[in-house]
């Protein structure tokens, strides 16, 4: 909420989001689901809803959270209802990264759902294996969009 601007990172309209063959959407967690920015632009979407312009469009989700108990798996579960008005395709990354998302020797984020890191006050940074998990996410996402696509 206090985050300073960036004005070295692209920003996207929600209209743009009609141009992509699949998205993944990520964002910080408050309270257990996305952040209010975040809803917001969600919140934008309403003509793309009424044009239906996002549906059967693949989508996933990764996100950040404070704290341990902060939301890695509630943060998905409440942002896949926007997913599913706007009739998007929710693919998962499931336990598809195997046996690195069990890992007991070190904290790390993520989940079925997606992936994730502990973002603390903002001071850490993501582990190794949580940056694993996120490229393979994102390498996983592209092939089942790349499989949608090339089906229509």
């Amino acid at each position: 909420m206090g985050a300073p601007p960036k004005p070295d990172v692209p920003v996207i309209t929600p209209q743009e989001l009609a141009e992509a063959d699949g998205i993944l959407f990520g964002f910080p967690t408050r309270f257990g689901m996305m952040a209010a920015q975040m809803k917001a632009f969600f919140d934008a979407t309403g003509g793309l809803w009424r044009e239906q312009s996002l549906a059967g469009k693949p989508a996933g989700i990764f996100f950040s959270t404070g704290t341990q108990g902060g939301g890695q798996e509630t943060t998905p579960l409440t942002a896949i209802t926007q997913l599913t008005h706007h009739g998007m395709v929710f693919v998962p990354v499931g336990y598809t990264f195997g046996a690195k998302l069990f890992g007991m020797d070190q904290v790390q984020g993520g989940s079925p759902y997606g992936a994730g890191t502990f973002a603390a006050d903002g001071s850490r940074w993501p582990s190794e294996v949580e940056l694993q998990h996120a490229f393979h996410q994102g390498k996983y996402f592209a092939g089942i969009a790349k499989k949608l696509k090339g089906s229509a």
